[in-house]
């Protein structure tokens, strides 16, 4: 058959092949370093003569050596999508912004023709110290507020330990009576609906109460409950009948200190006055400052014991409340103290922004 009368195939359009940064040797080129291993030449010598890296030659020997074979053995699992220069990505977008959902980091990895479920870049930054987190619950903070927090932690820096021990620790903090509002995770199948596995809620939170504590290095003090709403009457109230008897109760030094926050109620003209008055010395105190205070951890440890017993009503809230906060053990006080300047060098370090206390 002449040439002319020959059908010419078509020719199938060329496929882009994106290899990885390190691509695998082909068995020909693997067949070829053992033959010049064999004649007697070296690792330097095989590497110069076939262009291969000294390190890929020596892989390529020892496997032949232990088993005798160049052919690709059966692998562990199927080789990863997610090249290293595809997990660089992943990490570099995350720490920009750690808000980046799995989904949207899919779409990234799309864009440069790597497909992989969102399951595995899950599992991909778990390995690189990456994983997903429900964020902390952080006051929002001018610059002003920075600035205060940043400017106390500098100045109170090196006061010496008994200084700390011998300050009154205070704050108010709101019970809720039907458990801790934050998210939990279940394990159940899928579409499983039944009692074990909802939360109740009851509308505008079921009650709540509304309580002021104070504790020192020595242990706690009194626990008062707050009846109606907060002003610097109630406030001076609570002072004149809790703070003595709770300086007197866990044994602090003539020259204590009183620390309270800048909640306008606390620095009023009038209870100012009465702080005057009464000779209680107070702490200067930064607004918008809870990480400086170790009584925010108290509270932690209040609301958990609190919340186990399951109080049904607010009278068995408010009771819970006190026996819980009786029940803190002295040590968990001293402890929280004594690592003060800790949570002081905290703060200078993230520069009067929020810490991880």
């Amino acid at each position: 058959m002449s040439c002319l009368t020959q059908r010419s195939r078509p020719k199938a359009p060329q496929k882009l092949d994106i290899m990885p940064r390190s691509k695998e040797i082909q068995e020909q080129m693997r067949t070829k370093v053992t033959e010049i291993y064999r004649s007697g030449k070296g690792y330097k010598a095989i590497s110069k003569a076939l262009g291969l890296q000294r390190t890929t030659v020596r892989a390529i020997i020892h496997k032949w050596q232990q088993h005798e074979t160049v052919v690709d053995l059966p692998r562990s699992g199927r080789p990863t999508k997610i090249t290293p220069r595809s997990q660089r990505q992943l990490i570099r977008e995350v720490t920009k912004d750690p808000r980046t959902t799995s989904k949207e980091l899919q779409a990234s990895l799309a864009s440069t023709k790597v497909s992989v479920h969102s399951s595995t870049i899950r599992k991909r930054l778990g390995k690189n110290g990456l994983h997903g987190r429900f964020p902390r619950h952080k006051p929002l903070l001018s610059k002003k507020n920075i600035r205060a927090c940043l400017n106390f932690a500098k100045k109170h820096l090196n006061d010496c330990q008994d200084f700390w021990e011998n300050t009154l620790w205070t704050d108010e903090t709101n019970v809720e009576l039907f458990g801790r509002q934050m998210s939990r995770y279940i394990w159940c199948r899928s579409n499983s609906i039944s009692d074990k596995n909802i939360i109740p809620t009851v509308k505008y939170g079921g009650g709540s109460v509304m309580v002021w504590g104070c504790f020192a290095a020595s242990g706690t003090g009194r626990l008062a409950v707050i009846n109606g709403t907060m002003n610097s009457t109630v406030y001076q109230n609570i002072l004149k009948e809790n703070v003595r008897p709770s300086v007197r109760q866990i044994k602090l030094k003539p020259s204590w200190a009183l620390q309270q926050d800048n909640d306008p109620k606390l620095t009023s003209k009038s209870t100012s006055e009465w702080l005057k008055n009464n000779k209680m010395k107070t702490l200067e105190w930064p607004s918008q400052s809870p990480d400086l205070n170790p009584i925010e951890m108290l509270w932690h440890d209040l609301k958990k014991a609190v919340h186990a017993r399951k109080p049904s009503n607010k009278a068995e809230l408010q009771q819970f409340c006190k026996d819980e906060w009786a029940k803190i053990p002295p040590e968990r006080c001293k402890r929280l103290v004594a690592s003060y300047r800790k949570r002081l060098i905290a703060v200078i370090a993230a520069k009067g922004g929020p810490t991880s206390y």
